[in-house]
């Protein structure tokens, strides 16, 4: 207890990034947002537990001081990135297509959005990047393996709690309701912006 105690003001400093950074729309709220646009709130919330789960591994891995096997992992599943990036830009040509059509099309369900949201947050190298930064101003690494189950769980909580958020709120009536009044621009906007992600997360080699 006394070592938790030790580590709870670098816990809650890390936390407090964490959070900033999932209440920031990036690629993985994008991936969200493929699913939620319509209604899809499982798929969603299915994106959201792909995100957590990668958020455990990676706080994890630098938790313990694996900074090489986490740039491992990120540079050798970039079959897993070229994926999450043909995914994306199925994404945009979908949502190009529904922008262009008289009525939506219905969205298929499936696992997609969680094996994407899981691929996209461990094969981008900020995101690597970012752990290690948290973990190092934490003071995790290396920490007693209380205070690592702590950070892993804490981050993996927060990721779920924020994420799935994100999904409820875009799934919500509201946002279904303002879809269907503008649906075009909405779609329009939505497939640059799953181009974009989709040719980031493709061509960065940082």
């Amino acid at each position: 207890m006394n070592d938790i105690a030790f580590y709870l003001p670098g816990l809650f400093a890390a936390w407090s990034i964490q959070l900033v950074s999932c209440l920031t729309p990036g690629p993985v709220v994008a991936v969200i947002l493929g699913s939620a646009a319509t209604g899809d709130r499982a798929g969603a919330l299915r994106a959201a537990a792909g995100t957590a789960t990668a958020a455990g591994i990676l706080a994890l891995l630098v938790s313990l001081g694996l900074a090489s096997a986490a740039t491992a992992l990120s540079e050798g599943i970039w079959a897993l990135r070229l994926a999450g990036a043909a995914y994306l830009a199925w994404l945009a040509f979908n949502a190009f297509r529904r922008a262009t059509s008289k009525t939506p099309p219905l969205r298929a369900g499936g696992a997609g959005g969680y094996r994407t949201a899981l691929a996209v947050s461990l094969s981008s190298p900020k995101a690597l990047a970012f752990w290690l930064a948290i973990a190092a101003l934490g003071g995790i690494v290396h920490a007693p393996w209380p205070v690592v189950a702590l950070f892993v769980a804490g981050s993996v909580t927060l990721s779920a709690a924020v994420h799935s958020g994100w999904a409820i709120f875009l799934s919500s009536t509201v946002m279904r309701a303002a879809y269907g009044r503008a649906r075009r621009w909405i779609e329009g906007t939505l497939g640059l912006f799953f181009a974009f992600f989709a040719f980031r997360l493709a061509t960065d080699r940082s």
